[in-house]
């Protein structure tokens, strides 16, 4: 199954269409008596995804990659619960429909959630917006306003206290992803050492736990076609917690490449004129926060790092010959130059 028009579906080797196209007909009363059709919005190595329509009906499910996967990992039942509620206060967040862990209909649990519709912006413009250096400022600042209203939310009055333990947590990811990275190392990298003793170092205090996305970047984001500065939906909510707000700020900003930098694999428009620069991503969202950010270039460091490691795992796997994809035989040369950027961070030469 590709990713091109939907496709009425029977069972396949990975999936029993069948079996889901019952599920959903058993759940949702006054469906068309259309088969179901579908069509595969994602590939690879993290969450499937998958646009299922019946008549009028639609619906998108989400699923973890096929093979074994870490325990806990990919955790379905986590993210549907966590939407059910932030869904309620952050209608960004698409609303989720049913969950399924039932071994007879999917080999893997899932869930179904609300098909959200809008412009996604990867390497390509929208050819109606390709000209024009003020809908990218207009963009960035939708970007910046969408982090600030998510981190504005009572993440105890929506319910949602109890998908993270916010103390300790800067420390925790800072120990735990030095610890996932050299259990991946491959290669030397000549700043990665100077790098993580900075970083242990130097953990700043942080401010007051938020709900975080945890991997918040412009192509986790959909916008309306007709008005770029109208937000309609923020995807993939699998690492979602609380905890320290400014990572999220980070890792966003480590993906908001600027022109002249070099190569590091990351999928990313910003470097397209028009778009604001990361220093001034930062004092938009100080003013509209009110948080202090005198430690950002530690986020931004450790972001890039985090980063890296993500991609020296599924190095080191490939390396191992446990994966034989060879888009990955050059995962090398972008954990690189990640690590270099990161050393520039910590050096305040990238901004």
């Amino acid at each position: 199954m590709g990713q091109g028009d939907l496709q009425t579906m029977g069972s396949t080797p990975e999936i029993k269409w069948d079996q889901i196209e019952r599920f959903v007909r058993f759940h949702v009363e006054g469906l068309s008596e259309k088969p179901m059709q579908v069509k595969q919005c994602s590939a690879g190595y993290s969450n499937l995804t998958y646009l299922i329509r019946i008549g009028d009906w639609e619906g998108v499910l989400r699923r973890p990659p096929f093979g074994t996967i870490p325990p806990k990992a990919h955790d379905m039942e986590r993210e549907y619960r966590i939407l059910k509620k932030l869904h309620l206060v952050f209608p960004l967040a698409p609303k989720p429909y049913l969950y399924c862990e039932d071994p007879e209909i999917m080999d893997k649990h899932f869930y179904i959630m609300e098909r959200k519709q809008g412009v996604v912006l990867d390497e390509v413009m929208p050819p109606e917006w390709a000209k024009q250096e003020e809908i990218c400022r207009i963009i960035s600042e939708t970007v910046v306003n969408t982090l600030v209203q998510l981190h504005d939310i009572d993440y105890r009055e929506a319910g949602l206290s109890d998908i993270g333990r916010p103390e300790g947590f800067l420390e925790r990811q800072v120990h735990g992803w030095i610890k996932r990275y050299q259990n991946a190392k491959t290669d030397e990298i000549r700043v990665t050492g100077e790098i993580e003793k900075w970083l242990l170092e130097h953990i700043p205090a942080s401010p007051s736990p938020t709900i975080i996305h945890n991997d918040f970047k412009l192509n986790n984001m959909m916008l309306s076609p007709n008005d770029p500065s109208q937000a309609v939906a923020v995807l993939d909510w699998e690492m979602c917690t609380i905890g320290d707000p400014l990572m999220d700020l980070g890792v966003t900003l480590a993906y908001w490449t600027e022109e002249g930098e070099a190569e590091t694999g990351l999928t990313s428009i910003t470097k397209t004129a028009g778009f604001i620069k990361r220093r001034e991503f930062i004092d938009l969202y100080a003013q509209k926060s009110g948080r202090d950010l005198s430690h950002i270039h530690y986020y931004v460091t450790f972001a890039f790092y985090k980063i890296a490691a993500v991609l020296q795992q599924i190095y080191f796997r490939w390396k191992k010959g446990e994966t034989k994809d060879q888009r990955f035989s050059k995962l090398n040369v972008g954990i690189g130059n990640l690590m270099e950027q990161a050393y520039r961070t910590l050096r305040k030469e990238l901004f």
